[in-house]
């Protein structure tokens, strides 16, 4: 695995805590919830490079 990045994103109070509420709901960290919801968007635009389509595991309360 590709060493990660750091990077900073600055959010505004309302968006941050919809997003931890979700991050939540998921069992997922924030910083977790918010490359998922990244992830998922680059591959629907077609985006995604193909090393990194494969999807990290989901967390059981996602699991059918």
């Amino acid at each position: 695995m590709a060493p990660r990045k750091t990077f900073l994103l600055r959010l505004d109070p309302a968006t941050h805590e919809a997003l931890q509420r979700w991050s939540d709901a998921e069992l997922r960290s924030l910083n977790a919830q918010i490359e998922f919801l990244l992830r998922r968007a680059l591959r629907e635009a077609g985006r995604l490079p193909a090393c990194a389509r494969e999807e990290p595991p989901r967390p059981a309360s996602e699991e059918e």
